[in-house]
């Protein structure tokens, strides 16, 4: 996250589909690598998070889902269309950094919401 008022973009989006990550270089020189697992576990869309605090929905099982479709919208947003049909999530350029500045959190979080309701992942996070 940025505390000046300068907007941030992406200068360059790449598919890396062989590891399943998307690359992204920001216009404040901020690269990020984020796996697909992690971009549709924390996808931006009502049904994942739900209309309000306390309605989100743990996402399960997509430690194999990829990215097939990357959309643009506009001049503030990505549509990402991954391989276990979800397509509903749209990402703007914010919460993209957000995501990428806020990773390490993020990710343990979710490890942990996945422990506590007895859930395991059936391969190592990339």
């Amino acid at each position: 996250m940025t505390t000046s008022n300068a907007k941030i973009y992406p200068l360059e989006i790449k598919l890396h589909q062989s590891s399943n990550l998307l690359e992204i270089k920001f216009n404040n020189l901020t690269e990020c690598m984020l796996s697909s697992e992690f971009l549709r576990v924390h996808s931006p869309s009502a049904e994942v998070r739900g209309h309000g605090p306390g309605q989100e929905t743990l996402q399960v099982q997509k430690e194999n889902v990829a990215i097939e479709n990357i959309e643009p919208i506009g001049q503030y947003a990505i549509k990402l269309t991954f391989s276990d049909g979800h397509n509903t999530g749209i990402y703007t350029w914010d919460y993209l950094y957000e995501l990428a500045a806020t990773y390490d959190a993020l990710w343990e979080e979710y490890l942990r919401k996945l422990s506590f309701a007895g859930i395991q992942r059936t391969k190592t996070h990339a």
